[in-house]
């Protein structure tokens, strides 16, 4: 699978209550999840942010607390990708389950830039910064995980297998 898109860049301990506000929780609607996502960290995410996007952020992405909203919301506004030092070990499942593409690769974290276009080859986990030309090697998922993430989540993957 392979995403490209512009990336959004955020910092260190990007929390899922600035991910999505805790005002927001009181709806299962992915689609205002959406029209809400980042807005306590960059108030113009949600006008800005097209299909394919990226986000680009620090270490422990998606700490706090266990909700499943938050990469619900990142993958409702459009957002094909979250490359990151580190994620929270719930966010970094949670986003499995809802099947949200992750990465985690300190090199590339370095250096690619707000604004810059980037492309990952999730199978491979390679990143290039079509802006620059740099290439990055992140870890790819195994392909049992990669599976749940091409079918679109756990339950989807699995209500796939039982179809079948």
């Amino acid at each position: 699978m392979e995403v490209k898109g512009t990336v959004f860049k955020y910092g260190d301990d990007v929390n899922t209550d600035v991910i999505i506000p805790a005002r927001y929780l009181n709806t299962t609607s992915e689609t205002e999840l959406a029209s809400h996502c980042m807005e306590d960290i960059d108030a113009t995410f949600p006008q800005r942010v097209h299909k394919g996007d990226i986000i680009v952020a620090g270490d422990n992405f998606g700490c706090g607390s266990s909700r499943e909203h938050a990469p619900i919301a990142i993958k409702a506004s459009g957002v094909s990708l979250v490359i990151a030092n580190s994620f929270a070990r719930i966010f970094y499942r949670n986003s499995i389950n809802i099947g949200l593409p992750i990465l985690e690769c300190p090199a590339a974290v370095t250096a690619i830039s707000a604004g810059d276009t980037v492309s990952c080859d999730l199978a491979a986990g390679r990143i290039t910064n079509e802006t620059t030309g740099e290439s990055f090697s992140a870890e790819p998922f195994p392909p049992f995980i990669e599976e749940i993430i091409k079918d679109g989540g756990l339950i989807k993957h699995l209500t796939k297998n039982q179809a079948n």
